[in-house]
């Protein structure tokens, strides 16, 4: 992937590697642009993600390996943040970065695609809890914080599907997407999980396209073999539905690269 904006770091408790090797890999993959954007901290959840005090430290180790490697490769500051109203802070909105990715990983305080929590799966109705959740993809593209929505359909993990049809459920998350400027990742990681495919799936891309909505890439590595893993299925997938170019950020400014 010649650019790859989201990817982690043992700060958030659930990575492993080090930085370096991640770069590395990326290097070796020939990519140009190459993004950290680990867990952002939070007073909810802090299992999984760094600590407020441990932001310092992140953001001058990123800042180091983008000079030390800055003749093979540039590297890019991010945040992937939860959008969960009430518990987002400044620190993190309001942070010196490149750009900021906004993830929904909660509804209602549940952790919907974390498998410690998977038996409230149980007590949902599906097509319910799928509409809630592009409802509130579509709260958060409309807050305007971010500048990325993190794996667009990651509420399809598990693979319990809906018995609706999908696109009518997301037509207004994709339009706030839109309205509000957002890139749209391609996002690897669904390949490496029980559903199998990238997020989003290929007809929510093809609405998303339709709408002009940009895309970037994301391997979402919580290790260095997961860098630029699927590179081939994610860039014909994104070539097919008809996408030429792909987009990073600099000082939170988009720019986009052919690919």
């Amino acid at each position: 992937m010649v650019v790859d904006l989201h990817n982690h770091t043992p700060l958030c408790n659930h990575a492993e590697g080090e930085m370096q090797e991640y770069i590395e890999a990326a290097i070796k993959a020939g990519t140009r642009y190459f993004g950290f954007a680990d867990h952002a901290p939070m007073d909810f959840d802090p299992k999984y993600r760094m600590a407020f005090s441990q932001m310092s430290s992140y953001e001058q180790k990123v800042l180091q390996a983008k000079e030390t490697y800055k003749d093979k490769i540039t590297i890019l500051l991010g945040y992937e943040v939860d959008y969960l109203p009430g518990h987002m802070d400044k620190r993190v909105l309001e942070a010196d970065v490149d750009y900021l990715i906004g993830s929904v990983h909660f509804l209602e305080g549940w952790g919907f695609d974390n498998p410690e929590f998977i038996g409230g799966w149980q007590e949902q109705n599906i097509d319910e809890i799928w509409q809630k959740y592009f409802d509130t993809i579509e709260e958060m593209a409309k807050s305007q914080l971010f500048d990325i929505v993190g794996h667009l359909d990651l509420i399809k993990v598990f693979k319990f599907m809906p018995t609706k049809e999908i696109i009518p459920m997301a037509k207004n998350a994709l339009q706030a997407i839109k309205d509000a400027n957002m890139v749209l990742e391609l996002n690897v990681a669904g390949y490496r999980k029980e559903v199998a495919e990238a997020y989003p799936s290929k007809e929510l891309l093809q609405e998303a396209f339709q709408l002009d909505i940009p895309i970037t890439f994301a391997s979402d590595a919580h290790k260095p073999e997961q860098v630029n893993l699927y590179e081939e299925k994610i860039i014909q997938l994104a070539h097919n539905v008809g996408y030429t170019e792909c987009t990073y950020f600099l000082k939170r400014k988009p720019y986009t690269l052919k690919f």
